[in-house]
Order: C-alpha cells, then sequence, then structure tokens
C-alpha cells in the first residue's frame, strides 16, 4: 500500500511539473509577444492616432446611459480591477474547460482594447497572455476615463462607422445629444458584432443586442427593471 502511495505521489509530482514547464513556457512566449508589439507600436502612438480620427467622441459627450450600457455589457468590473479581472478570468477558463474550447475570454475592456489595436484575433494562450501583459501597461499609464474613452473610438460600428458621433449620425441622423435611451443602447451593443446588430443590416437583430444589453444593465445596477421596460417602450413607440 506504502509503494502504491509512493507510486501516486511521483506521478502527480510529475504531472505538477510537466504542467508548471508547459505554464512558464506559455507565459514567457506571451511575454515576449507583449514586448515585440510594444517596441513595434507604443501605446501612446496607438492612443495619438485613435484621438486623431473625424469624429472622436469625449467623454464628456456621450449621454450617461451609454456608458453605462457599455460597462454594463462588456465589462462591468471595469472601475475596479488593473486591466485583467482574475475573477471574469477564472469563470472563463472553468467555462472553457467544460467545454474543451477557447470560447470564452473574460476579457476586460482594456484587453479588448489591447487585442484590437496590438495583437491579431487568433484565439492563442500565448497571444492572450501578451494581452494581458499589455492591458496591465495601459492601466499603469492612464487614468480610468482616458482607456474608456479610447475604447469607445476604436470600436467598429459598421458601415464606416468608427465612432459614436458617426453612428448616431448614420442610423439616427442625430447628435450624441438628442438620442433617446433606446437610441444610445441600441448603438452601444453594436461593437460586439457589427456586421450584425447594426440597424441597417437588420434592426431585428439590432433590437434582440439591445435586450440582451439592458438585461446586463439590470443585473448590474445601471438601471431599474422598471427603466428597462420604458426603454423598451421607447423602442416601441419610435
Amino acid at each position: 500500500m506504502k509503494n502504491l502511495l509512493k507510486i501516486i505521489l511521483k506521478i502527480f509530482i510529475f504531472i505538477a511539473v510537466v504542467l508548471t514547464v508547459i505554464i512558464g513556457c506559455y507565459i514567457a512566449t506571451g511575454h515576449s509577444m507583449y514586448e515585440k508589439a510594444l517596441k513595434e507600436t507604443p501605446i501612446e502612438d496607438v492612443f495619438d492616432k485613435i484621438k486623431q480620427r473625424e469624429n472622436y467622441t469625449k467623454l464628456d459627450e456621450l449621454p450617461k446611459i451609454y456608458i453605462d450600457a457599455v460597462i454594463a455589457v462588456e465589462d462591468h468590473r471595469f472601475y475596479e480591477h488593473m486591466g485583467v479581472d482574475y475573477i471574469a478570468v477564472l469563470r472563463a477558463v472553468i467555462h472553457d474547460i467544460s467545454n474543451q474550447a477557447l470560447i470564452q475570454g473574460g476579457s476586460t475592456i482594456t484587453q479588448q482594447l489591447c487585442k484590437n489595436e496590438f495583437f491579431t484575433q487568433d484565439k492563442k494562450l500565448e497571444r492572450k497572455i501578451a494581452e494581458c501583459f499589455m492591458a496591465a501597461e495601459v492601466e499603469r499609464n492612464y487614468e480610468k476615463d482616458e482607456i474608456l474613452e479610447i475604447y469607445i473610438n476604436s470600436c467598429f460600428y459598421g458601415n464606416n462607422c468608427y465612432t459614436p458621433k458617426e453612428a448616431a449620425k448614420l442610423y439616427f441622423d442625430k447628435e450624441l445629444s438628442q438620442l433617446t435611451d433606446y437610441e444610445a443602447i441600441l448603438i452601444a451593443g453594436i461593437p460586439n458584432a457589427p456586421s450584425l446588430y447594426n440597424p441597417i443590416h437588420s434592426m431585428d437583430l439590432a433590437k434582440q443586442r439591445l435586450k440582451q444589453v439592458l438585461e446586463a444593465m439590470v443585473t448590474y445596477g445601471k438601471i431599474t427593471a422598471e427603466q428597462k421596460e420604458q426603454i423598451l417602450a421607447q423602442g416601441e413607440s419610435q
């Protein structure tokens, strides 16, 4: 019996060592990818390029409900973490292991920004690790509001729209200040899949996405269930 226990212990130790080496290799590769990307494209250059976009939209120009919608549906702990939400990552890892596929990423707004601007879209673990290193670097050097503002202006809203101002004008022929809550939330939901959720492609799909955003807003306390119904009623009357 003792010999059996020793054998089992040795197997566990061997597996732990192998896993540690594998994880270490992925981390090292990811860190190299991060350093390479940072050297080739400094964060300051990326942010400056985005800020120079025509119709760049400042955070204080956006309706509050628009900002609440983005945070609720994309990263409800945005103001609490330092670039990587380890709670969300753990939840995503458990989900992916159970599905035996890299489906959920647990990405924060900062990570999404880094993925879109510095890396490819391939779902590889080393790229994900590089993204985490870059997100931490961004959070060390920039305030939360500036990161959020850059993120919102780095998203694609479909039909050649790259800022909320452009999306409001194209889809509703309005300035941002003129948008109803319904319209603002609908636009906030588009970047998740701009080819599907923009109103020109399909208003039905856009409305489905809006309902998902509203559910997240209720879940994370941005609006009440009663306000959700009022916003949906707004849409029905348009």
